[in-house]
């Protein structure tokens, strides 16, 4: 089952780049490179395995980021978004053809549209704070979900915050404090957008463990984009102005990096503990510093590091601290 989800990913990949998958000189080289890399993956350790897919799902995700802040002032973001959905259920056709199962077999439906919902929130602010706010500086402030889910736990679930959890909370606050620095320099409304983010995936990492353990992975990739396009389909009406075939091309591309992403993170979740999966995603940062100086000649400044560091700590600290207790319970 692994080589046959590799298989089906990078098979993707060649159908996005219009390599026609029936030619058969084609398809022995797919295959050929396809079996070469599978051999590679599947020879490292999970916890190798877990870190490729996380850093190849932070890379995808800022060069979406990078691709929107070049369009935005052209096309409103809702219709990004609404093509981003729809080029992704195109690019994933040739995997649902080859696997129908992948489409028909859903044993958590309400968590898979819980969780196809929140995408599509946290799609629109990720993109509107793209337009606001340097790449490195809405990475470093999205490091506070964590942080976030322990304040919904404290709220919802009715659970303590004495503790760790409170220090962790405190230090998460004062990272992200660091960074955003209020009344010492001026208030970007990007903030509100980012903050949106972290909001709406707050409970995502719970939900894709949850269906990591039930679905298969492109399961989870293939009804995320079903589930985001007709939501996304509603505000793009509004606001419709029909693209260039320039900004088509553009879309498609974020639409082929988003549906990578989504299958590269749901084998994170398969690969690695929550916790180490939480961990890795701090390297996001640099990864979204060096796109943001490539693309944009941004330059993080010092603060935004300090900021993240603090708020990485208090985040580390606070999963650290819950695995331990919950290890505790369950002897």
């Amino acid at each position: 089952m692994a080589r046959c989800q590799y298989h089906l990913c990078f098979l993707s990949l060649y159908c996005a780049q219009g390599i026609d998958p029936r030619s058969q000189a084609n398809q022995r080289r797919a295959i050929d490179l396809m079996s070469w890399l599978t051999r590679i993956i599947d020879s490292w350790p999970a916890v190798v395995q877990c870190t490729f897919w996380i850093l190849i799902s932070g890379t995808l995700m800022v060069l979406q980021l990078g691709i929107v802040r070049l369009i935005a002032n052209d096309i409103n973001v809702f219709e990004i978004v609404f093509f981003r959905a729809l080029f992704s259920c195109i690019f994933i056709v040739p995997i649902v053809i080859a696997t129908p199962t992948i489409l028909t077999h859903v044993n958590r439906p309400v968590v898979m549209s819980i969780c196809g919902t929140l995408a599509y929130v946290a799609g629109v602010c990720f993109y509107f704070a793209a337009q606001y706010m340097p790449i490195a500086d809405i990475t470093a402030i999205h490091f506070s979900r964590p942080i976030f889910a322990a304040i919904l736990a404290a709220i919802i679930l009715k659970e303590g915050l004495k503790g760790p959890r409170a220090i962790a909370i405190l230090g998460g606050f004062i990272g992200a404090a660091i960074i955003i620095r209020p009344g010492l320099v001026e208030f970007n409304i990007g903030i509100f957008f980012v903050l949106g983010v972290v909001a709406s995936q707050t409970w995502n990492p719970i939900n894709r463990r949850i269906l990591s353990q039930s679905e298969h992975p492109d399961s989870v990739a293939v009804w995320t984009q079903i589930i985001i396009l007709p939501l996304a389909a509603i505000p793009a009406i509004i606001v419709w102005i029909t693209p260039t075939w320039e900004l088509l091309g553009w879309m498609a591309l974020i639409g082929l990096l988003e549906m990578l992403n989504q299958r590269v993170l749901a084998r994170a979740y398969i690969q690695g503990e929550t916790i180490v999966v939480l961990a890795l995603h701090y390297t996001r940062l640099p990864l979204a510093a060096i796109v943001g100086f490539l693309m944009f000649s941004e330059i993080p400044e010092i603060w935004v590091w300090i900021g993240s560091a603090v708020i990485a700590g208090a985040a580390l600290y606070l999963a650290h601290h819950e695995r331990n207790t919950a290890n505790k319970e369950s002897s």
